[in-house]
Formats: structure tokens, C-alpha cells, sequence
């Protein structure tokens, strides 16, 4: 014979209570977390940028957690309004006389980082920018992958482009981009042996991509990471950079930045890059 069992239906409906009871407390109990949670890291942040403001220094402020890691220079720590305007030479001149032009109009002094390439086939651009000023940083010689290669090669891509550099202009350069932003701790120590310090940028103009005038000046003026110490990426080649320039700069004075060329910005013998990226001034 088979057995059945039967439950009422006030039974039914006690179980029912009771399980959305349970469900209830675990609802209200991860959503008190969460709030807890946001609650303390918006506070945290507040409290940073108050004390920030309070000193005249950026939100980062004077704590900051030291990379392990290798890093390349993003940005710096500086209490002063003071930005840097970096343009990429891999590939083109003909807006480099125009920016050229644009810069002197502003009195702004920038710094071009140049591939091996670019300074075989415009000697003539690599004096005209070293003459009136600006910083001559090095982009290696090939534009390749550094994080791909060895020690001994990393050192001949910086190192040819440093000698042909320092034949044309008898300056010795001392910042180096890696192409493509690509590095690794094997690159940044091999450019710190051959006397540069690594580059890398917070705000990227995103320029390469050809979106028009208005996006470049839109992009660098409203990003999130411009701030005092912020480093800008743009492209002399690019196709909208040099019509966009006035205002880009213009509109960035007005906001009481002022231009300084990388060499000018950074602390050149400090080791101190918190996890962000940024430099910091050695601490005695």
C-alpha cells in the first residue's frame, strides 16, 4: 500500500511566511552593507579632497602607497597648477611648422618624443625644435613592443636614437616614451641605466583617431585625470592636432594652467611612484 502525506494549507502558508521572512533579513542585510561600504569610501574620498584643498596640493596629497612594480612617470605631485603638453613623433611633418608656430604665438614650451624613423627624415625638424626650446625626448628607434625585448636590444632602441639626436643638435636627451605605452620593469630599468627617466601620460587626446577638432579639445579639457602635474598625449601627425591647438591651449590658461615642457615638471632624480603612476619628490 502507498503512503501519503498531507500538509494543510495554514501549513503551506506558514512555510511561505516564513521563507520570505528569511529572504527579507538576507535582502536588508546586503543592501546595509553595500550602503555601509559606499558610505565610508565616498567619506574616505571627501575627507581626502577637503584636506587636498585645504593645502593646495592634489587629492593624491603626500600619502600614497609606493608601486612594487616598475613604473614609467604618468603624472606628478605638485602643488602648483602646472601641466605638460607632449606630442608623439613617429610618422609625418607637415603640421609640424604650424604647431611650431602656435607654440611660440602662446609662449608655451612642449616636449617631442621622436622615433629613430622620424629623425632620420627630418633632421631639419629636430634642430628647428630644439632651437627654439622645446623638450627632445626619445621614442626608440623602431617603434616596436619593448615589453618583447631583451635587455640588449631595449638599450640599442633608445641608445641610436639618443646618438643621432645629440649628432644633429649636441643635446643629450633624458625622457624616453615607449611606443604604444608597452613596458615592463626589464624596460624601465634599462632606460633608467641609459640616463632617461620613463614617460608615459594621464590624459591622451585620443588624436590618432581622427574624430574632429572639437573632440581633441573636448577630450583634453574634460578629462577626468587632468589635474596639477597631468601630463597630455598628442600626435604631431594626426590629422585635426595643429587646428585644434589654440584652443586646446588657450582653454587650459584660461582654467589657470600653465604649460611647462616635461624636463620642467617632473623630479628627475626621484624613484618615488605611488600605484597610480604618479611621481612624488623624494622624501628625506
Amino acid at each position: 500500500m502507498k503512503h501519503f502525506s498531507f500538509h494543510s494549507d495554514s501549513d503551506s502558508a506558514s512555510l511561505l511566511q516564513c521563507g520570505l521572512f528569511i529572504l527579507s533579513i538576507i535582502f536588508i542585510s546586503a543592501v546595509s552593507i553595500s550602503y555601509g561600504q559606499n558610505h565610508l569610501k565616498k567619506e574616505a574620498s571627501t575627507t581626502n579632497a577637503d584636506v587636498a584643498s585645504s593645502k593646495n596640493i592634489p587629492a593624491s596629497g603626500t600619502a600614497y602607497s609606493k608601486s612594487s612594480k616598475k613604473l614609467p612617470i604618468y603624472c606628478v605631485d605638485t602643488p602648483d597648477k602646472k601641466i605638460a603638453l607632449s606630442f608623439d613623433a613617429a610618422w609625418g611633418n607637415e603640421d609640424t611648422k604650424k604647431i611650431m608656430d602656435i607654440l611660440d604665438e602662446y609662449k608655451v614650451h612642449v616636449t617631442f618624443f621622436m622615433t629613430g624613423g622620424w629623425v632620420n627624415s627630418y633632421p631639419d625638424d629636430v634642430k628647428m625644435i630644439a632651437e627654439r626650446g622645446h623638450d627632445l625626448g626619445n621614442h626608440s628607434q623602431n617603434h616596436k613592443q619593448m615589453s618583447q625585448l631583451s635587455s640588449a636590444e631595449c638599450k640599442e632602441e633608445i641608445m641610436s636614437v639618443h646618438n643621432k639626436v645629440k649628432e644633429l643638435t649636441g643635446k643629450e636627451m633624458s625622457l624616453f616614451r615607449p611606443p604604444y605605452g608597452d613596458y615592463n620593469d626589464t624596460l624601465v630599468t634599462c632606460a633608467k641605466e641609459c640616463g632617461y627617466n620613463a614617460i608615459q601620460w594621464d590624459v591622451d587626446s585620443l588624436d590618432w583617431k581622427d574624430y574632429g577638432v572639437d573632440s581633441i579639445i573636448k577630450t583634453v579639457c574634460e578629462h577626468k585625470h587632468l589635474g596639477n602635474g597631468s601630463i597630455i598625449l598628442c600626435h604631431n601627425g594626426a590629422k585635426y592636432t595643429a587646428e585644434a591647438l589654440k584652443t586646446l591651449i588657450s582653454t587650459l590658461q584660461e582654467k589657470g594652467y600653465e604649460f611647462v615642457p616635461i624636463s620642467e615638471l617632473i623630479y628627475p632624480d626621484s624613484d618615488e611612484i605611488d600605484t597610480e603612476g604618479r611621481q612624488h619628490p623624494i622624501h628625506k
